[in-house]
């Protein structure tokens, strides 16, 4: 079983929900910093801009170098005048200093801090933490009128401010922004399912036109929609499909018109063949008071007109499998009777061993002159290119299938070197004579073939294999029960 996410819905679906959270999150963090700094923003420019103004009121009533009294009602009144704010002050000049709060050590103030405001006329601003909360610290250098000469007087004030206030603000910012979220990101799954399926539908149809294709059905063709990648895949698939259809009828209208020209020389052929073999016939009976040396010739030409005319034979017997115009004439007879009827016509008795059930033991339905051709052909092929004893056996087997009688089985075995490993695999190809192999080539190599073919229009099997003892073994099987409707099928086909 393929994997959830190793197929292209899989992955789809995993690139559409990642590129979606990417988004949704980037966003909302880009949000919150906007948000955040803005919050913040105003927030800081509203305290300097309070803190200069209250500090520059205050400057115009105070002496200079302003004393600690001085220093002391500087930060007083800067407190004084933001009640609700909460502000903490610090007034500074040189090693005085004095705070709105009595004993307030001003923790938050770093050395960085007050070095950079002594140096400075701008205010300056940081943002600490401190008991569990941020605070923002602003240091303001106070300037003077009478120590023109000197534009840094070195008096400052320092300010501290809580941002709970602002805190909140940016606390409900975040959630807020979490809220906004999570629908987004399930907004966006969704779209990415619709997506998916979307492109999904084209390609499975397309899986399923191959198949369709693959299975036969030429015909198949896609739904063009739109005019995108995929329409013009449906396209591509419909033209390659219907160039297929083409060239498969081109190939059989070609197959048919070889058939059917086989088919016509082989009947054209039949006549004069069968005149040439009733003279060689007559000049057989009259070789024996010729010279030798014509007799010689008319002996030939007699045994390559009976080759010449069982070619033709086989040439129209396989145009009639090819046509499908092949039918069987089946007999309920008694298997061994027939087989042994095929070795005496034959005169082939006193040659081949024979294993036979007894007479009425094994009956089967099937058609008497395509058993006869199957056993003549396995039995001839073994006399000719194996070697003897050669044996024919006969013998039922049973079937698995409570549906089914069981079969017949016919085995052909010869005593002959056997067949290559590379050959047996072509035995029952047309015109593939094993010829390295056997010593002699007589037949005209569709023997085999039209008897595989017979087999076949039975609903059976044939199979060619070694003998571990030596030699070839060529079996048949014929079903004799449930095989027969199987058979009458093919004949109504």
């Amino acid at each position: 079983m393929k994997p959830p996410l190793r197929g292209l819905r899989g992955r789809l679906l995993v690139a559409f929900v990642l590129v979606a959270a990417v988004a949704t999150l980037t966003t909302g963090a880009l949000t919150f910093r906007e948000a955040r700094t803005g919050v913040l923003q105003q927030s800081q420019d509203n305290v300097i801009k309070r803190l200069r103004y209250h500090v520059n009121a205050l400057a115009a009533g105070v002496s200079y170098p302003p004393t600690r009294p001085d220093l002391e009602w500087i930060a007083a009144e800067v407190a004084r005048a933001e009640p609700a704010q909460n502000w903490r002050v610090l007034a500074t000049y040189r090693e005085l200093r004095a705070t709105s709060t009595p004993q307030d050590g001003f923790t938050e103030l770093t050395p960085a801090m007050r070095s950079a405001v002594s140096s400075r006329r701008a205010a300056v601003f940081q943002r600490v933490s401190t008991h569990g909360g941020s605070s923002l610290v602003v240091g303001l250098p106070v300037t003077f009128e009478t120590p023109s000469e000197h534009p840094a007087s070195g008096v400052a004030v320092f300010l501290t401010v809580p941002q709970t206030g602002e805190q909140g603000y940016v606390d409900a910012l975040v959630a807020a922004i979490g809220r906004a979220v999570l629908p987004a990101l399930g907004l966006a799954v969704l779209l990415a399912l619709l997506a998916a399926r979307g492109v999904l539908r084209p390609v499975r149809e397309l899986r399923r036109a191959t198949r369709r294709i693959a299975e036969g059905h030429l015909d198949t063709r896609l739904a063009i929609n739109g005019s995108d990648e995929l329409a013009d895949l449906s396209h591509t698939f419909n033209e390659t499909a219907a160039a297929l259809e083409g060239s498969v009828a081109e190939l059989r209208r070609m197959e048919a018109r070889a058939r059917r020209f086989v088919a016509d020389v082989s009947h054209e052929l039949r006549t004069p063949l069968a005149a040439m073999s009733a003279v060689t016939d007559v000049l057989d009976e009259d070789a024996a008071g010729l010279t030798p040396d014509t007799a010689t010739a008319v002996r030939l030409i007699s045994e390559e007109t009976v080759k010449l005319a069982r070619l033709v034979d086989d040439l129209m017997e396989i145009s009639r499998f090819d046509a499908g115009a092949a039918a069987l004439q089946l007999d309920d007879i008694d298997l061994a009777e027939s087989l042994r009827r095929t070795l005496a016509a034959r005169a082939w008795l006193d040659t081949v061993d024979t294993l036979l059930p007894e007479p009425g033991e094994l009956r089967g339905r099937v058609d008497p002159r395509r058993l006869d051709v199957v056993v003549a052909n396995l039995v001839g092929n073994a006399l000719r290119h194996g070697a003897r004893p050669v044996q024919l056996l006969l013998y039922a087997r049973e079937s698995p299938d409570a549906d089914d009688t069981g079969w017949a089985v016919i085995e052909v075995r010869d005593s002959g070197p056997g067949i290559p490993a590379d050959v047996l695999p072509h035995v029952f190809d047309r015109f593939y004579k094993s010829d390295t192999a056997r010593t002699r080539t007589e037949g005209s190599g569709l023997g085999l073939s039209i008897t595989a073919e017979n087999v076949h229009l039975h609903g059976g099997t044939v199979r060619a294999a070694n003998r571990v003892e030596g030699g070839a073994v060529f079996t048949v099987g014929i079903p004799l029960g449930r095989s027969l409707g199987q058979t009458r099928e093919r004949e109504g086909s």
